[in-house]
């Protein structure tokens, strides 16, 4: 499985991205994913995930009512919509899937797209 993920920017602080990342390989339908982000000097942190189906998301509260995640399976993408962005969003955002244990666990995960750089200007 490999994972390519794009559509992040400048953005100020207020305003919305919507970021894609596009797999390849086989059964995408059956596939979580998961989306997370990483700002210098921090952990890893979990944002959203989601089902293969697309029924069943998962959010932080960091991020619960700011973000929505979603996938086209017809695209082999999944989504993340941020609005009303803040500063302290900025960092690199990576999408994930295949986790063998807990969805907001990064550890879980057994693959992982480049990362997305995310920068909010306040």
């Amino acid at each position: 499985v490999q994972l390519q993920a794009s559509g992040g920017g400048l953005v100020q602080a207020g305003g919305s991205l919507r970021l894609s990342c596009a797999a390849s390989g086989p059964t995408f339908s059956s596939r979580v994913m998961g989306w997370f982000r990483q700002a210098p000097g921090k952990r890893r942190e979990f944002l959203a995930a989601i089902s293969g189906s697309g029924i069943s998301t998962y959010y932080a509260d960091s991020v619960k009512g700011r973000f929505t995640i979603s996938r086209d399976n017809t695209k082999n993408t999944v989504y993340l919509q941020m609005n009303t962005l803040k500063f302290e969003d900025t960092a690199v955002y990576y999408c994930a899937s295949d986790p063998s244990g807990a969805w907001f666990v990064a550890d879980e995960y057994d693959y992982w797209g480049q990362g997305t750089e995310v920068t909010v200007s306040s």
